[in-house]
């Protein structure tokens, strides 16, 4: 009845009893159970090897060939009452490359109960892949000097002719479809992988090209229509264009396709848009499709805007980029070193490789899940599914996109992706009921590659999501971004994001009255927004267009621009917060007092008080919770009121340690500012600092001799309980506790 003894254990069965006695760790919470090794044994098992037969069975001896074989397997026998429902199911999956031509689905019907759920995992960590693409030989390509009577090819730099390989694909009953004339985030399947690496669709500038970037200072036409004109069609907007003074756009076959990825106005707002004609004459690029804000529309950014041109043939020029004719069905390869061993894999997947509805208690344990086109995991209103030490790369849009209750992604590694890493939502924010969705110890980096903004690592929708113990860095805009209620996003590791944009944060939210009670504890950020053309607007922590009711509190924040940032925002609390070496510690603006948007119907988005309304934010539960927020209209609701500043120590902020407007300077005693320590390492003169008129600070020197990381080393060295930095009732930040731990699924960390 589903109890194994492996007395003369087989490589599988090694494997699987290897996977039992990890499953014996625990983590030390609730939120980390495993099956006890009793219960493992008991279960009932499954084993799945991609090199089986059909007619197998699932036993050890007999495995069945694929996932979806399990799944029916399980419902099979649970229908015919030869497995109870609720048993324990372990489906133990052998390494190999299972290919997913369409979403691998789990309904209602394949779930478990919370103390005997449906586990399907990888018998070596990693070493079953679930991919979404179609796999193709280093020998279905051919030198391009075979295929030189296409006209196309004639295009390309004949010093590259040697080099560049063609596939025909015209035989593989693939389709493609059409590029769009505009589109923000993932282009049109599909995409090209070799050797479990993104190839680069053929740009200019090349990546290593300076920047990669092209710049433009003039627009002809922003495309911007003319609120005022009592003709309609004027008040539409309309494709810009703008004059370009480099010649290279006359090499490009501007009738084929060639699309500009660019910041059009605002470096918080990407879109990648066709060129309908080019004037070499005048030197003007014609766009195909109007951009939202218009080209170097209205704006108060650079007045240099960026772009690379993509999907250009003629620009097939650097080893690793690739192009795909569309209507010929050709894809032209610029092959990177060893190609001729390499694995090679073209996502065309765009649903996303697992997509699981409604089910409850199921889990996916060690896989690799890649080369999709879409997201990776779908979880819709699941409850208790558990994504935990899988690895999730090269997909065309995000990783794990999870809603329900009682979720977990824990211990997974997420890289290479188009969008998002894990998005959590769920909950009940009028009722303030809690979804305890869970993003533990994953890793995740080089995200954003296609949609370059608000795409961020890891995001907490609705009410109650925990963010924990994650390690977040190398991408060009946000780390984490939340709105909504009661979430926690504690003890996270962020660097190296917010690379490419401006007026962005690591941490980011805005505009909602109502995104209140959500606390962000003991992170660390560092090093943000190298290569940023504007640093101190890159934020730790952005509490945009005021956004209220936030706790920032005993995070650690280096080499930000600003370290945080409250754009007219109430009853935040700032408390208990060490700031190294970033030119602004604290912003505080009144923008409600002073922007048109507040509360205008002209600017849907702005209309704080419908948003709190639609929410109920009188009720007896919100007014029990957010007393403030429920007499905010009676309380000067366009003034930054009730924020809190205490117990934070800024080191070395050289540009000001608060940047206050003036509107905000008159408000101070509606404030709550206490404690505070600006410290100068260096022993230079206070009035650098600029706080001398601002009650609440104190100046003071320093004779730490340190930089970069050993400064905030020397200085948590030293923190304690007992008056440090002139504080009474400072709260040591728990460093160790910080970040990527090791569990019965990270074995290592990086």
């Amino acid at each position: 009845m589903g109890i194994f003894r492996f007395l003369n254990p087989s490589p599988v069965q090694r494997s699987v009893a290897f996977g039992m006695i990890a499953a014996m760790i625990v983590c030390g919470n609730a939120e980390s159970r495993f099956l006890s090794a009793a219960d493992e044994t008991s279960a009932y098992q499954l084993f799945v090897d991609i090199h089986a037969d059909d007619g197998g069975t699932g036993t050890a001896d007999h495995p069945l060939p694929n996932l979806e074989a399990a799944k029916q397997t399980i419902r099979q026998r649970r229908d015919s009452g030869a497995w109870a429902v609720g048993g324990a199911v372990v489906v133990n999956v052998a390494p190999g490359v299972y290919p997913a031509e369409s979403s691998l689905g789990f309904g209602a019907a394949d779930g478990g109960s919370e103390s005997a759920p449906v586990i399907y995992r990888s018998t070596q960590p990693g070493g079953a892949t679930i991919q979404g693409g179609v796999t193709l030989k280093a020998s279905d390509f051919r030198p391009v000097r075979q295929a030189l009577d296409d006209p196309a090819t004639t295009r390309m730099d004949p010093g590259v002719w040697d080099r560049v390989l063609v596939c025909d694909l015209g035989d593989r009953g693939m389709e493609f479809p059409k590029v769009p004339k505009s589109y923000r985030a993932v282009p049109p399947a599909p995409w090209l992988y070799v050797d479990g690496r993104p190839m680069e669709l053929a740009r200019w500038p090349n990546h290593d090209d300076g920047d990669g970037w092209a710049r433009f200072h003039e627009a002809i036409d922003t495309g911007l229509g003319n609120p005022d004109s009592e003709d309609p069609a004027k008040r539409q907007l309309r494709p810009g264009s703008f004059r370009f003074d480099d010649p290279r756009p006359a090499r490009w076959d501007i009738q084929r396709g060639v699309w500009l990825c660019g910041y059009w106005t605002h470096d918080w707002s990407d879109e990648v848009i066709q060129i309908a004609q080019y004037d070499p004459a005048e030197k003007a690029i014609q766009l195909a499709a109007p951009h939202h804000y218009g080209i170097k529309g209205k704006t108060w950014g650079n007045s240099q805007r960026r772009f690379f041109a993509v999907n250009v043939l003629s620009e097939l020029d650097a080893p690793g980029e690739w192009y795909l004719d569309r209507q010929q069905q050709r894809l032209f390869l610029d092959p990177p070193t060893g190609f001729a061993d390499s694995s090679i894999t073209l996502a065309t997947l765009t649903e996303p490789i697992l997509k699981i509805e409604q089910a409850k208690h199921l889990r996916f344990e060690g896989f690799t899940i890649e080369c999709g086109h879409g997201d990776a995991i779908d979880v819709r209103d699941g409850h208790d599914v558990r994504i935990a030490g899988c690895t999730i790369r090269n997909m065309g849009a995000g990783g794990v996109r999870v809603t329900g209750s009682e979720n977990q992604v824990r211990s997974c590694d997420l890289y290479q992706l188009g969008t998002f890493g894990i998005s959590l939502s769920g909950g009940d924010r009028k009722q303030l009921t809690m979804a305890g969705n869970v993003a533990d110890n994953n890793h995740v980096h080089h995200y954003g590659l296609f949609q370059r903004t608000y795409a961020a690592g890891i995001s907490a929708g609705g009410c109650g999501q925990k963010i924990t113990n994650n390690l977040i860095h190398d991408a060009p805009h946000n780390a984490i971004r939340y709105g909504g209620n009661e979430h926690r996003i504690e003890r996270n590791e962020i660097h190296h994001v917010v690379l490419e944009t401006g007026d962005a944060g690591a941490f980011y939210t805005g505009r909602d009255w109502t995104s209140q009670g959500n606390v962000l504890r003991h992170n660390y950020i560092h090093d943000l927004g190298v290569g940023n053309t504007d640093h101190v607007n890159t934020m730790a922590i952005y509490l945009d267009d005021c956004d209220s009711g936030d706790t920032l509190e005993g995070n650690i924040m280096v080499r930000a621009g600003r370290a945080v940032m409250i754009g007219g925002g109430r009853d935040n609390k700032v408390v208990n917060n060490l700031v190294i070496d970033c030119p602004i510690g604290i912003h505080l603006d009144s923008r409600g007092m002073t922007w048109s948007q507040w509360n205008n119907p002209e600017h849907p988005s702005w209309m704080l008080e419908d948003k709190a309304l639609a929410l109920g934010y009188q009720s007896p539960i919100w007014a029990q919770r957010y007393p403030s927020l429920a007499k905010i209209m009676a309380d000067s609701p366009k003034e930054p009121l009730h924020n809190r500043f205490a117990r934070n120590v800024f080191v070395d902020c050289d540009r000001r340690v608060c940047q206050f407007d003036s509107n905000v300077m008159k408000l101070l005693g509606k404030l709550d500012v206490a404690d505070n320590v600006a410290v100068s390492s260096t022993g230079s003169s206070a009035s650098t600092v600029k706080i001398a008129d601002l009650a609440g600070f104190a100046n003071q020197d320093a004779t730490i001799d340190a930089s970069g990381d050993d400064k905030v080393g020397a200085y948590l060295k030293q923190q304690d309980a007992s008056g440090w930095m002139g504080i009474d009732g400072w709260e040591p930040i728990p460093v160790d506790r910080i970040g990527l731990r090791k569990d019965a699924y990270r074995k290592t960390l990086p």
